[in-house]
């Protein structure tokens, strides 16, 4: 059955009708890596395509859905067997023209769901970027787990002292959309082995009592972890899956309708009028509402 807003399936004709109709694209982001004993290497590419493919189901006709970005940065994870990672500048100018390809065509509109914890500042920068390069589109990103509707649900179910990695979380999100490929017998619990008040993580920002913020630091993932695993899969659930996917695609959808709705505002030069007139004549400075129809 063909679904009307996966770009990767679409004619050209199909493409410019969702250009005309204004259309968000959601771009799912991850990377390959390794996920503990228990999961696919391919975990974070699966549980951002499906957060985006929920949200897409929810709103079939009003949304573009692009295939995952499925090899990101992570080089910090290296020491575990299957990790694919790009060079941060070559991750950022990939992202960047992939944008940059999509308002070409006439899309004004994106939104990058990130599901690998690295990507984090790589895909600001891409998205940032984007929107210097081209004043025209308005391009955001996000991690699924900074949800707030998907932070208030996992605080509703969690059992784990941890989760960050092959976790609670994430196990339980595979277990809701492909279980046959989770081997839940060779879960286990490998939690951080020395968080400190200043110096710890968790995936949803929920650190037990008696810690403050945290200090952003990435060690190389073998010095933290025995197993690949940050935190408890042992507790996972196919259902928690079920209610994490539901509150993400949930809280996207409001979040594509709310980017829908924003104007593109045009830039507002505050130099002299020589200085302006010389921008404008090198191609430096154009309105965002210029070539619109």
């Amino acid at each position: 059955m063909k679904r009307p807003y996966e770009f990767a399936k679409m004619t050209w004709e199909e493409v410019n009708d969702a250009v005309a109709a204004r259309k968000p694209v959601l771009i799912p982001a991850a990377t390959i890596e390794d996920h503990g004993l228990h999961l696919p290497i391919d975990a974070d590419v699966v549980i951002a395509e499906s957060v985006c493919r929920r949200t897409a189901e929810r709103m079939p006709d009003e949304v573009v859905l692009l295939p995952p970005i499925t090899v990101g940065f992570s080089p910090h994870h290296i020491d575990g067997p299957g990790v694919l990672t790009a060079r941060w500048d070559v991750f950022v100018e990939y992202v960047k023209g992939m944008c940059a390809n999509l308002a070409y065509h006439g899309f004004r509109k994106i939104l990058i769901v990130n599901g690998h914890g690295s990507n984090r500042p790589v895909l600001d920068l891409a998205a940032r970027l984007t929107v210097v390069d081209n004043p025209d589109v308005q391009c955001g990103v996000l991690s699924w787990w900074e949800l707030r509707r998907v932070q208030e649900a996992v605080a509703n179910f969690r059992e784990s002292t941890w989760t960050g990695h092959a976790c609670e979380l994430e196990t339980s999100i595979y277990l809701a959309v492909d279980p046959e490929n989770v081997r839940m017998d060779k879960a286990r619990a490998d939690n951080p082995p020395h968080p400190s008040p200043h110096f710890w993580a968790d995936l949803v920002g929920q650190p037990p009592p008696g810690y403050a913020n945290a200090v952003a630091m990435t060690d190389y993932w073998s010095t933290v972890s025995e197993t690949g695993t940050y935190g408890d899969p042992t507790v996972a659930t196919a259902a928690k899956g079920e209610a994490i996917l539901d509150a993400a695609s949930v809280e996207i959808e409001e979040i594509l309708r709310e980017l829908v709705a924003r104007p593109a505002r045009s830039r507002v030069p505050h130099q002299l009028p020589g200085a302006i007139a010389r921008n404008r004549a090198m191609g430096f400075f154009h309105d965002v509402n210029e070539g619109r129809k």
